[in-house]
């Protein structure tokens, strides 16, 4: 336990979401992605990657007095140890989980979430306490937060989240913990996130941002009044035969401003950052030079927000819910992408693509 939280950061190179799985509502498999096993954890080790956020769901494994299933406690932390025997820094969190934190950042209901919030994470750290620094705590996922009276609510459930784990002792009075920003939005984070929990513990805490920018591009899913999906992403990946869908602002530019926000806001200020989601969805209704260059650009994206990401001491963790790594086989899925990622080979189109779909 004896790196602190710039010096875990250091050591973290490029992470990985099991996403749609643990946090899967109505059970592990629920939501279409098989139990993870230790060959998977083996293969997305082998695929590039060093670190694993395990978004997690808590509140349907446990009773009206939030005492949860020893049952689903064992289970995490079986795949908590599959990481760690592979020398993988895992994040385990409280995604969703029906919303019950991620909802109601209000004054209305902050003692009866700080209650659940308290009562859960004293169980879960204390199961897992005897995990070395390899295991990362995160208070929650994206939690609903705009005005500055919300944000002094979910900084007391983050105030909640460090006490209860630093309570339990052992390994967790020095673990590295994650709180995260209002939404986990850059700009918001920015602008609200101006004092963070007291920790006991100096130097063992990190802050949780998402990147979805341009939503366009990343998750909008039809065209809109306001304005249209984006398709092609990034200088030099714009179409001529498809103007409507080139992006119009949140490329590169605005990469390198949001992550150079946080790079002052916080790790300057020795504070690091998580990058805990980020990546755009691969459209699945464009077909021969259109597909081909949209796929070139969702590539350039990757790449281009890893390494500003990694170049303002961000640490970049892929959202993934089984299109990249195959859960199924251990086979990959997206071999462009991961190379992005993984930058292993240049990803830009040939000239006789770039001018056009």
């Amino acid at each position: 336990m004896s790196s602190n939280a710039v010096q875990l950061a250091a050591k973290i190179k490029l992470g990985f979401n099991i996403g749609n799985t643990l946090e899967a509502i109505g059970g592990e498999t629920n939501w279409g992605n098989p139990k993870i096993t230790k060959a998977f954890i083996d293969f997305v080790k082998q695929s590039g990657f060093n670190a694993i956020r395990i978004p997690c769901s808590w509140d349907q494994y446990s009773n009206a007095s939030a005492q949860i299933k020893t049952e689903w406690l064992n289970r995490v932390k079986e795949v908590v140890q599959y990481c760690v025997d592979d020398s993988m820094y895992a994040i385990l969190n409280i995604h969703w989980d029906g919303g019950w934190l991620e909802n109601n950042c209000t004054t209305a209901k902050q003692d009866a979430v700080n209650t659940k919030q308290k009562a859960f994470w004293k169980q879960i750290a204390t199961h897992l306490r005897g995990f070395d620094e390899h295991l990362l705590f995160a208070s929650a996922n994206e939690p609903n937060a705009s005005d500055a009276t919300q944000m002094s609510v979910l900084l007391s459930y983050h105030q909640t989240f460090i006490n209860a784990v630093r309570s339990t002792g052992g390994h967790n009075s020095y673990r590295v913990l994650i709180v995260q920003g209002p939404n986990t939005d850059i700009e918001t984070t920015n602008r609200l996130m101006n004092t963070l929990p007291v920790d006991p513990i100096a130097s063992r805490m990190m802050v949780e941002i998402h990147y979805y920018t341009p939503w366009n591009f990343c998750g909008m899913t039809k065209d809109e009044s306001w304005g249209n999906m984006f398709h092609y992403w990034g200088q030099g990946y714009h179409s001529t035969t498809d103007p409507s869908h080139n992006a119009t602002w949140g490329e590169e530019s605005d990469v390198d401003k949001y992550m150079g926000m946080m790079k002052t806001k916080f790790v300057d200020k020795g504070i690091p950052v998580v990058l805990g989601e980020y990546g755009p969805m691969r459209r699945t209704d464009l077909t021969g030079d259109a597909l081909t260059l949209h796929l070139a650009s969702r590539a350039y994206y990757l790449k281009y927000v890893t390494k500003q990401a990694k170049a303002n001491g961000i640490l970049p963790f892929l959202w993934d819910t089984g299109g990249l790594l195959s859960r199924h086989n251990n086979t990959v899925l997206d071999q462009q992408s991961l190379d992005a990622m993984i930058d292993r080979k240049s990803t830009r189109l040939n000239s006789s693509h770039r001018t056009g779909s």
